[in-house]
């Protein structure tokens, strides 16, 4: 390569580095005034650097086949920080394309397509909600650094406190400690001041009241300030309607959202699958399993195009908590070895589970786990019997196609990669990524591989429950 080349290359990247950058203050913008949130091609570009913005730009070319350059979206960026615009979803990649392909003039041409978010009604919730999390374990702490997060857009969710059993000495910085650093997940973005005082974290400007109860029942949450919560159940001690009634005799709670498989009538919701079924009389809820939420939408669209006959879901599943460092007594069958260890073949109620979402999919799927000695992301391999016969490029385009889709561009990812690992999945905030290189299909039977952070992608799952509660339902344009 020349050294003209190697020059071409270098100022090229640099043009396109500088429109990144000037796209950024406008996303923001977009973000924290209208609570516009702008993806390219399912890809955020809200809160991203100028590299993550170029990078998102260049997974286009996975999905179209083409090259998107910012020199073709900032144009339509421009446009659309100078419009009325309601809350939404707006993805500029495919909004890019489609103008190419129109042509025109680029002002008629959004003013058509974002009609639909063009009625001046502005944000969706005139007033914040507050939320509460009952517990702070691993989902808990991600749970507040989405919430935390996203408070910056307005969004209008509020983590107004976290209730932790009675702790000892320095339990508040400790506790602060835990959400400021994460071996997994990296260091908190932003800044966390503990107030000993008032019992208080100020993490981003955000005053979390840190509430010491032994039992829901002896919490007014008024007493705070608090009132109209949903309360999110991350301990898993309670995990039917009586237990998790509790929460609602709590002063100023209003719903209860568990992070774990309801037991008994309780509603488990995948969302983006059969989160219409939540009606507004839902007091209590479940965000079901994390296993759950990365099988059942590429369940769903598999059944819904091809027929499943019959399956077996393998998890291959990172450890947990709930096992233990070296060996010791556990009641449940080989998982009191060391988890860091062995490989663990241990139960999994997420093939059943799919039953409560998917009811037609009932007495087809059968479902087992291996624990396995990574900190995080799990793999769940889908070995299934279609209807219909079928070959690998038409099924991984099938999916391929419901990656972009309205209904399930934010629980299923797609990748083509034939080097991607566990580790690359982490903070993944799509429930499934399916990993189109290692599908197999032979006739009517195919073997689908999905990846899924079981902390992150799963967290992310629950804060769209915890938004569709709050009536935060974003229409998305494209």
């Amino acid at each position: 390569m020349t050294a003209a080349i190697e020059q071409d290359n270098l100022d090229n990247w640099r043009e396109h580095e500088a429109i990144a950058e000037k796209m950024i203050p406008l996303v923001g913008g977009l973000y924290r005034d209208r609570d516009i949130i702008v993806y390219c091609y399912g890809r955020k570009l809200t809160r991203e650097s100028a590299v993550g913005i170029l990078r998102a730009h260049r997974f286009a070319r996975q999905i179209t086949g083409t090259e998107l350059l910012v020199t073709d979206t900032m144009p339509i960026i421009e446009a659309m920080a100078s419009m009325e615009l309601d809350s939404s979803k707006i993805d500029v990649g495919e909004l890019a394309t489609a103008y190419a392909s129109d042509g025109g003039d680029l002002d008629a041409f959004l003013a058509g397509r974002l009609a639909e978010i063009s009625t001046g009604n502005g944000r969706l919730l005139a007033e914040p909600t507050d939320v509460v999390l009952y517990g702070f374990g691993r989902i808990g702490r991600l749970l507040a650094r989405i919430l935390i997060d996203r408070t910056g857009s307005g969004e209008k969710l509020r983590l107004r406190a976290i209730v932790l059993r009675p702790g000892g000495e320095n339990d508040l910085q400790k506790r602060a400690s835990l959400l400021r650093r994460d071996s997994i997940h990296g260091p908190f973005d932003g800044t966390i001041v503990v107030d000993n005082e008032k019992k208080c974290l100020i993490a981003n400007g955000n005053v979390i009241q840190i509430i010491y109860a032994k039992t829901p029942e002896e919490i007014n949450y008024n007493d705070y300030g608090i009132d109209n919560a949903i309360v999110v159940d991350n301990t898993g001690v309670w995990r039917d309607e009586e237990g998790l009634g509790k929460h609602l005799t709590s002063v100023g709670s209003s719903k209860v959202l568990l992070t774990a498989p309801g037991k008994g009538d309780i509603k488990n919701i995948i969302f983006g699958v059969n989160d219409g079924v939540i009606a507004e009389s839902d007091d209590i809820i479940s965000a079901a399993s994390c296993t759950t939420n990365a099988i059942v939408p590429v369940l769903k669209v598999m059944n819904d195009t091809f027929g499943i006959h019959s399956g077996h879901v393998e998890t291959v599943h990172s450890y947990t908590n709930d096992q233990n460092l070296t060996d010791n007594f556990h009641k449940k069958e080989r998982r009191g070895r060391s988890a860091p260890l062995n490989m663990v073949i241990t139960e999994t109620g997420a093939a059943k589970a799919v039953v409560k979402v998917l009811p037609e999919l009932d007495g087809k799927l059968t479902g087992n786990a291996i624990r396995v000695p990574t900190p995080n992301v799990s793999l769940a391999i889908l070995n299934l019997n279609l209807d219909t016969d079928t070959d690998k490029d038409a099924l991984n385009a099938i999916l391929r196609e419901a990656s972009l889709s309205v209904q399930l561009r934010e629980q299923i990812e797609y990748t083509t990669s034939v080097e991607v690992v566990s580790s690359d999945m982490v903070g993944a905030e799509r429930a499934s990524i399916v990993d189109s290189a290692a599908t197999i299909v032979d006739g009517n039977r195919c073997v689908l591989y999905v990846w899924y952070d079981n902390e992150a992608g799963y967290s992310y799952q629950v804060v769209r429950v915890i938004q569709h509660l709050a009536g935060l339902q974003y229409p998305l344009v494209s």
